[in-house]
């Protein structure tokens, strides 16, 4: 009998199989007397003579035996002096905190919990192999994006009620998650379903495994990328690429079971409404306030959609991001992470009810993903949607499409690795920088003599600048000064002390920010007069953007953070 299958014999809960040894300060795999014992991994005590002289009692495997206690006496363990009470060292709370780790659908970790056990875990995942729409392998030392996919395929018990009985298991909810490079932050970016995409060819793995290359669409609906006509993960992989620019390194993929079970091994999840909902079509029924949600009755509360907003996707979208920060919280709270039994649970739930790329198929690959969301401060995890408007070729309105507007700038962004929550927060300082810059008199528009120098911006910047300010803003006596001699990652304006009012009255016009302004030097420009320097750089993306640290960042979006309690309105 395998050790996966021994875990599961005769409906033992894996978390009472778990004991903790109060000798080692470690949790072992006590499995019951009918089955062998397999060895576990870590330290020993062998041939301690505690353990040898037990009368009529012998050692197995992996598994030692404690002392007799005589009735009355105090329990004296080896290595302790007197009846001190046992104290909790590095290595007993390395052992309550073996697990941890969020994120939508996964918190996953181990610590030394042993082979056995995660061979057992192993066992539940299952994965899917979508070739080059991804990376094969896990680096813990760069930034990374995961495709959280939702199917509305009703697999498991008790689902036979909800989405389409006949869907393949469409993109019904789908979240790019975005990690940084140095783990400060996190952008979860919800991606619409009647979103109109085009849908790449897609080159797949059939389940007899051969490879069949499936046409795209042209003009369709995001959920039709997955599901529809055998697409797989890496469908959905690769229309989330092209339609974005971002690339997707992996994928986890859960069906309606996912939020039943995760939110059960928890104990539930907390949800907030500003008003009471009684919902026929979802069966959710909840009042007003705070409420707390397991099972099938958080299921129904991230379907329900009738209840929210103007009732359409793009609300419901609002209140699954709420619930899934409250999901983030509990996953990450002390009396989640200093339970043993509840972390089992979790850990249990999370990989039964996960399809994954091969590329993070193993549990301790899936382990080192937690551990690096769980650097993640909750306060730096934001969440935000695709910007989107009604589609304009339809009557009645059921589709969207990209807002051009904003939605390219959000993509860059989180292809850049800015973390949103770091540009409000930069946004405000240089608010202050300015205002202290601008102080003072500012020269006429028609009196401010500057260069433009393409430092690292786009090919034709520098002419695009000159044209918005001779055309536009009235500054005559400005002029393209081609390529600079060195690339900058910020755009910069350098003033000689004797033009602060020209440079006040520059930075006013193109919102520059205070740390975009360097008091230096003047140059002199083709008419050998003085002038002010402004380099283009890697930062800015058009002539039209305010230079406040904004072109670097995220464009003016609806966004929330895992950190704050919000209410379903």
């Amino acid at each position: 009998m395998d050790a996966q299958s021994r875990g599961r014999a005769d409906n033992v809960d894996p978390a009472d199989q778990w004991i903790l040894n109060p000798a080692t300060g470690e949790y072992e795999l006590r499995l019951g007397p009918s089955a062998p014992q397999s060895p576990v991994p870590g330290p020993r005590r062998s041939g301690h003579p505690a353990y040898d002289a037990v009368p009529g009692r012998t050692r197995a495997p992996g598994r030692e035996v404690p002392p007799p206690r005589r009735r009355g006496a105090p329990e004296v363990l080896p290595g302790r002096r007197g009846n001190r009470p046992a104290q909790r060292g590095p290595r007993a709370r390395k052992a309550l905190l073996w697990a941890g780790g969020t994120m939508a659908f996964v918190v996953l970790a181990t610590g030394t919990a042993g082979y056995v056990y995660l061979k057992h875990l192993e066992g539940n995942v299952h994965t899917t192999d979508v070739g080059d729409a991804g990376s094969g392998n896990f680096s813990k030392d760069e930034a990374f994006n995961i495709l959280v996919l939702g199917t509305d395929k009703r697999t498991g018990a008790g689902n036979e009620g909800y989405g389409d009985k006949n869907s393949v298991g469409h993109a019904d909810t789908t979240i790019l998650l975005h990690v940084s490079k140095d783990r400060t932050n996190a952008t979860a970016l919800s991606i619409p379903r009647d979103l109109i995409v085009d849908i790449p060819d897609c080159p797949t793995t059939l389940e007899d495994g051969t490879q069949k290359v499936i046409p795209g669409l042209q003009g369709a609906r995001f959920n039709r990328s997955l599901g529809e006509g055998g697409r797989d993960p890496g469908c959905t992989m690769r229309t989330v690429e092209e339609a974005t620019g971002i690339p997707v390194d992996h994928f986890m993929m859960a069906d309606f079971n996912a939020v039943k079970t995760l939110t059960t091994a928890v104990d539930g999840v907390k949800v907030c409404l500003e008003h009471p909902v009684d919902d026929k079509q979802s069966k959710l029924r909840l009042p007003a306030g705070e409420s707390t949600v397991a099972g099938e009755d958080a299921l129904a509360f991230v379907r329900t959609r009738h209840s929210f907003g103007n009732e359409g996707d793009l609300d419901r979208i609002k209140v699954q991001q709420h619930f899934l920060a409250s999901l983030m919280r509990k996953m990450s709270s002390s009396d989640t992470l200093t339970s043993p039994t509840r972390l089992v649970k979790l850990a249990e739930a999370a990989t039964k009810a996960l399809t994954v790329d091969t590329g993070i198929g193993k549990v301790s690959t899936l382990k080192d993903v937690a551990l690096e969301l769980k650097k993640v401060p909750p306060k730096n995890i934001s969440f935000t949607t695709v910007p989107v408007k009604d589609n304009p070729a339809e009557t009645v309105k059921a589709t969207v499409v990209l807002n051009e507007a904003k939605a390219p700038q959000l993509f860059a962004a989180i292809a850049n690795d800015v973390s949103l929550t770091e540009v409000e927060q930069r946004k405000k300082q240089e608010k202050t920088a300015v205002a202290a810059r601008l102080k003072g008199t500012k020269a006429p528009a028609s009196e401010v003599r500057v260069q433009v120098f393409n430092g690292g911006a786009p090919s034709g910047s520098a002419q695009q600048m000159l044209n918005r300010l001779q055309l536009e803003e009235g500054v005559s006596k400005s002029e393209n000064a081609g390529n600079a001699p060195k690339t900058l990652k910020r755009t910069t304006l350098e003033y000689a002390p004797d033009q602060a009012d020209q440079a006040r009255r520059l930075a006013d016009i193109l919102g520059l920010s205070g740390s975009g302004m360097k008091p230096g030097e003047s140059a002199t420009n083709s008419q050998g007069l003085p002038a002010m320097t402004l380099t283009l750089g890697e930062d800015f993306t058009n002539a039209g953007a305010q230079l406040d640290g904004s072109t670097a960042g995220a464009p003016d979006v609806e966004k929330s953070t895992a950190d704050k309690v919000e209410c379903a309105s």
